[in-house]
């Protein structure tokens, strides 16, 4: 991050200087007591269960050059920060300084900010977009899963000199996407989808949508809003005067749309038409479904200058993201780790991926979709459902009380032709075993679960990117 004075974070956010000297400089921001290094500016988040108030003192004393604070100082706390030379600023609450501080930055920097939201395919889509436009520009984008009202903040005072970014930009909660994208200010965003995650806390589909597009509340006159053509939620949606508004899809009508559409070795050959422009598309990440991923990323390009042979190129040496849809090898098992989150709609397209391992023995290994509301139990016996209709699997293992409905729902619908062996567990340790008795040479595996059932471990695993051992 560029090095921000303590009179500009003053400035900034409204706040008082208790103790320190204004000329110092922070070079790094962290909300983790434990990730303290030279030039940090503690930020002391208050939440559920932990008001991270109470790490002030081991901060300051592990060398940290400034620290928020939302309440007075004990004589302990300022004396410590007075020996240490820790500067410390008293503000009326840690997250919206936060907020406010990116804000200020932001208002300094002049590069155009592309910010992507939606469902499903957020992270994917914001890689293939940043690829894309490397093909032309020094490009920054969002690390790892910072997407939220804290970490767009923080992603946002990580940008240096860079000449466009990529900001991915979640929500879970009414009202979190109005205050990051008035933070962002997007000159262009790309809407993915409107699925049925976050249930819980919007209510609906619609209610799900109409947030979602308020990632045009930070936009300004003649911005660019590219939405997916092959939703019909999202197009019913409400594009604000002076947008301009494009699509993206398989629909015909389309601004920018596939056509000829292939599978190689699981992997996605297709004609791209950019606003009449042509151009052949390799993907190196497997799925039908990247192809819409690929469409946006091709169509922010194009509306950014970059030549798209060019922007082609990048998109084919773009092989995933970390635990989303990542195809390995090893000792003979193809292992599929899509094992970072689920979705109704991210379940569905992972196990469309291991329908097509036809000349293998499919194994799906299946958790519990978390956050999906009152609608739980249905969603998932859908996607059971559709698994027996599909024949997609030849084993179904699952974990988790809501993944055993999905196997529940398999099983019903099984017809005599189709009786795939069924496995429901309630510990991953169980379940752990019974994969490595289980699994062999010639086999297609595939992980799919809610981050929190920790699918990753399992994947990292049978994959060899982790340790001997899933725990």
């Amino acid at each position: 991050m560029r090095a921000l004075r303590i009179d500009e974070i003053r400035e900034a956010t409204g706040g008082e200087l208790l103790c320190g000297r204004e000329e110092e400089k922070i070079s790094y921001i962290s909300i983790d007591s434990r990730d303290v290094k030279e030039g940090t500016l503690f930020v002391p988040l208050v939440g559920e269960k932990v008001d991270a108030h109470r790490f002030l003192e081991p901060v300051i004393a592990a060398g940290a050059k400034a620290v928020f604070t939302a309440e007075a100082l004990t004589e302990a706390q300022h004396e410590a920060a007075a020996e240490a030379g820790t500067a410390v600023i008293r503000v009326a609450d840690t997250l919206i300084a936060l907020q406010a501080l990116a804000g200020w930055l932001r208002s300094r920097l002049s590069l155009p900010l592309i910010g992507v939201t939606g469902s499903v395919g957020k992270t994917t889509t914001r890689e293939m977009i940043a690829a894309a436009l490397s093909a032309k520009y020094r490009v920054f984008k969002t690390k790892a899963n910072h997407n939220s009202q804290i970490g767009v903040p923080l992603t946002l005072l990580d940008i240096e000199d860079e000449e466009i970014g990529v900001i991915e930009m979640g929500i879970s909660r009414p009202g979190e996407m109005h205050i990051i994208s008035e933070l962002v200010r997007p000159a262009a965003a790309v809407v993915t989808n409107i699925g049925t995650a976050h249930l819980m806390e919007l209510g609906s589909r619609e209610n799900i949508r109409d947030e979602k597009l308020k990632i045009q509340d930070g936009m300004q006159k003649d911005a660019l809003l590219f939405r997916n053509a092959d939703d019909a939620m999202l197009l019913s949606g409400q594009v604000r005067d002076g947008i301009t508004a494009r699509t993206y899809g398989l629909a015909e009508g389309a601004d920018c749309r596939a056509e000829n559409v292939g599978l190689v070795n699981g992997c996605a050959e297709f004609t791209a038409n950019i606003r009449g422009k042509r151009v052949a598309v390799k993907l190196g990440v497997p799925g039908e479904h990247q192809v819409l991923n690929a469409l946006a990323a091709l169509g922010v390009a194009e509306a950014y200058g970059v030549p798209l042979a060019g922007a082609a190129a990048e998109l084919e040496k773009f092989k995933g993201y970390r635990h989303r849809q990542q195809i390995f090898e090893r000792d003979g098992v193809l292992v599929i780790d899509d094992s970072y989150n689920a979705s109704p709609a991210s379940m569905r397209a992972a196990l469309s991926i291991l329908h097509e391992m036809k000349n293998r023995r499919r194994i799906a290994v299946l958790g519990d979709m978390k956050e999906l509301g009152e609608a739980e139990k249905e969603l998932h016996r859908e996607i059971g459902a559709e698994l027996a209709a599909a024949k997609g699997a030849e084993c179904l293992y699952t974990l988790g009380d809501l993944a055993a409905e999905l196997a529940a729902a398999c099983r019903e619908r099984c017809g005599a032709d189709y009786r795939p062996e069924l496995r429901c567990f309630s510990d991953r340790e169980s379940l752990f075993a019974a994969l490595k008795e289980t699994v062999k040479p010639g086999d297609a595996l595939l992980f799919k679960a809610s981050n929190s059932m920790r699918f990753s471990e399992l994947a990292d695993y049978f994959s060899g990117q982790g340790g001997q051992e899933a725990h």
